[in-house]
């Protein structure tokens, strides 16, 4: 687990409750993921949820630019893509399951 992920959990006191309810399944499961990982549960849910709204947060983060870096943002999206040889063999190469 990176440290980022450790944020806010492992080396600070866990002052409040989350309760939720799951189908058996869905719990068997997480039990499965947390096991091989050697993580409880808990440990398991709580990482798992937090870096996924962290990068909720994150897709939706805001940044701005002022005239000229914007202008030169639009022209890089809007110029065609460049020749990349290793993107068009592996793009053209039949995958193993068709």
């Amino acid at each position: 687990m990176s440290a980022s992920a450790n944020e806010g959990s492992a080396s600070q006191t866990r002052d409040v409750t989350i309760n939720i309810r799951a189908k058996q399944n869905q719990r068997d499961v997480i039990d499965s993921a947390a096991e091989v990982l050697g993580k409880s549960r808990s440990e398991f849910m709580l990482e798992a949820s937090y870096l996924r709204a962290r990068d909720v947060l994150i897709d939706r983060s805001f940044f701005g630019l002022d005239e000229l870096k914007f202008k030169q943002f639009v022209a890089l999206l809007d110029a065609p893509p460049t020749q990349d040889e290793k993107l068009h063999a592996l793009l053209s190469t039949k995958a193993p399951w068709d």
